[in-house]
């Protein structure tokens, strides 16, 4: 009897950034953390990167980490999205980039626990930490993470209809459309800072930190909380 294997699951993502894709082809020349992404700090939030290997969990079309490979000489930037569009959006933008920018099409997850001790610093911009269990992500990232490596994230301080936070690790159900453009839903965590900072620390962080960046205008701002934490221990 032949081997049975279940249907892939349809790529959720594959509608996101097509527009722009079309249209702006270039590295961005700023690097912002807000929903909005246009207020807020910058890349140097990270640190100094020079020589650094850094990690971008759910890098979608990788703008984010190729500003980081052009402007902030790291040894390597590794853009990892589980999404078969977006790192084919990410290769054709960017591909020219390698060897210093480095696009994975990977699990977050599986990707970081094969990862143990590889990375300086790891990131997300509204990305995997968003979308991906926490208690999963977490504690993956921190084992990938060379003691004494940084995570910083930026999320949802609210969700975008302005409903709060989840005062638990409770995901929403948010919609999505497949490729054929089918309604569907994908899982989302939007969760109040003590509820990350908490996770943070059973995943094995420190020095947890965070701050609110205010909404901007428009009919869909909404605030971010940018968060902050470091593997200890410390070297």
């Amino acid at each position: 009897m032949g081997r049975v294997t279940a249907p892939a699951s349809p790529d959720l993502w594959h509608h996101y950034g097509r527009t722009r894709h079309a249209t702006d082809r270039t590295v961005p020349d700023t690097f912002r953390w807000a929903w909005g992404q246009d207020r807020g700090p910058g890349a140097d939030i990270l640190g100094d990167l020079s020589g650094l290997c850094v990690g971008d969990l759910g890098a979608g079309a990788a703008r984010h980490a190729a500003h980081l490979a052009v402007h902030h000489r790291p040894a390597r930037v590794v853009a990892v999205d589980a999404s078969p569009a977006q790192h084919a959006m990410a290769t054709n933008l960017y591909g020219h980039l390698a060897p210093c920018l480095q696009l994975v099409r990977s699990d977050v997850v599986e990707h970081l626990r094969a990862a143990s001790g590889r990375y300086d610093v790891l990131y997300s911009v509204f990305g995997a930490v968003d979308f991906t269990e926490p208690r999963q992500l977490l504690p993956a990232a921190a084992s990938a993470l060379r003691r004494g490596g940084r995570l910083v994230f930026s999320t949802l301080a609210h969700y975008v209809d302005g409903t709060p936070a989840q005062p638990d690790v409770e995901h929403a159900d948010i919609p999505a459309r497949t490729p054929e453009g089918e309604p569907a839903t994908m899982r989302r965590w939007v969760l109040q800072e003590h509820v990350w900072v908490k996770l943070l620390d059973e995943a094995g962080f420190t020095r947890i930190s965070g701050v609110l960046l205010p909404a901007g205008q428009g009919p869909r701002s909404a605030d971010t909380l940018l968060l902050t934490a470091w593997r200890g221990p410390l070297p």
